[in-house]
Order: C-alpha cells, then sequence, then structure tokens
C-alpha cells in the first residue's frame, strides 16, 4: 500500500502546485479511515518540496515514485522510493528517509538512537542511517522483487535530513554509527 505512485515529472508537478499534501491526505483517509495530523500534512508539505527540488536538479525525470509507501506486513511507511533504471539498464530502487531535524544530540540510554525534538518534545529516536537501513533490509526479505526475479531490483538507501546544519565533530556523524553511515547515508 502507498499513498503515491506515479512518475517523477507528475510528483515534481504536485509539489510544485501545492496539491501533493492535499493528495496524499485524501488518499489517506480513503485508506485508513480517518485524517493523518495536521503534522504529518505539514511534513509532507515542506519535505516533498524539498525532493522535488532534488529531482529537478538531478534531472531525475524518467524515474518512478512511491510516497509513504507502508512495508509489507507492518504498519511502518517508507517515505519516499526512487525507482528507475542506470545508464546499464539495471533496476533499482532508492529508498529516501526525509527528516526535517535542526539538530540533534547523542543518546545516553539508546546505542543506535539520538535525541531531537518530535512530537513536541526531545525524544530518543533512531538514527535515521539505523532507520532507512531497516526499511531496506525489510525490504529485502520480504518483498520478491529484490531477491527472487532472474534480474532483482537492486536496492539502497539513504536519508535526507533537508534542515539540519551540522557542525564539525556532529552526533548525526558520531563513530558509532560508522557502518550504518557507510551503507546508508546521510545527506543534509
Amino acid at each position: 500500500m502507498r499513498l503515491f505512485s506515479g512518475s517523477a515529472d507528475t510528483f515534481i508537478n504536485l509539489n510544485l502546485n501545492n496539491q501533493i499534501a492535499e493528495l496524499l491526505r485524501q488518499e489517506f483517509l480513503r485508506q485508513f479511515g480517518s485524517n493523518p495530523s495536521h503534522n504529518e500534512v505539514m511534513s509532507w508539505r515542506n519535505s516533498l518540496l524539498r525532493m522535488t527540488l532534488i529531482l529537478q536538479s538531478a534531472k531525475l525525470h524518467d524515474n518512478g515514485i512511491f510516497v509513504e509507501y507502508q512495508l509489507p506486513l507492518s504498519s511502518k511507511r517508507i517515505d519516499v522510493m526512487v525507482t528507475g533504471k542506470d545508464d546499464q539498464g539495471t533496476k533499482n530502487s532508492v529508498i529516501i528517509e526525509l527528516k526535517q531535524w535542526e539538530k540533534c544530540s547523542l543518546s545516553e540510554s539508546e546505542s543506535d538512537c539520538v535525541v531531537t525534538w518530535v512530537g513536541g518534545g526531545n525524544r530518543d529516536v533512531l538514527h535515521p542511517s539505523v532507520q532507512v537501513g531497516n526499511y531496506k533490509y525489510y525490504l529485502q526479505e520480504n518483498c520478491s522483487a529484490f531477491y527472487e526475479e532472474t534480474d532483482p531490483v537492486k536496492l539502497y538507501a539513504c536519508s535526507y535530513l533537508h534542515n539540519y546544519n551540522y557542525f564539525e565533530d556532529d552526533p548525526i556523524f558520531d563513530p558509532r554509527f560508522n557502518k550504518a553511515i557507510e551503507r546508508f547515508p546521510v545527506y543534509t
């Protein structure tokens, strides 16, 4: 299940015309029987516009886009997945976890977590590279397109913290997260 799937051009046009958040809100209501929170709608409006700018600057107009793709047999949803073929014709898919964070600090209680402002307060949350890595592993194990076909789709993952202002020795790049960041990069 997903709230939007279509071409990158359609996604870009919906964003540039300030229509994507309303489309997602309506689809959320249709699929879940209730309205999403105001904060979630605002998050779509802000983060997906930033995603549009990335797609435009990378000239990824022929790609496919999934927004709010629900993982099979799970309540977890992937923010954005970009699909397409590379120059050699290889099928690829990139999971992108979008964050509106401005800063974070290290968690004292959880090794895979950082502390950041979410839900009206500072909370321990998974480091975005760990979170998106979990999504990737889950899809690779539970979606046959990524493992069963004779030519499976290559799957990649990264996170995009579009409001983040990092500094030297920033906690987001702390050595405890090096393995996760190497496999699932963080972009700011």
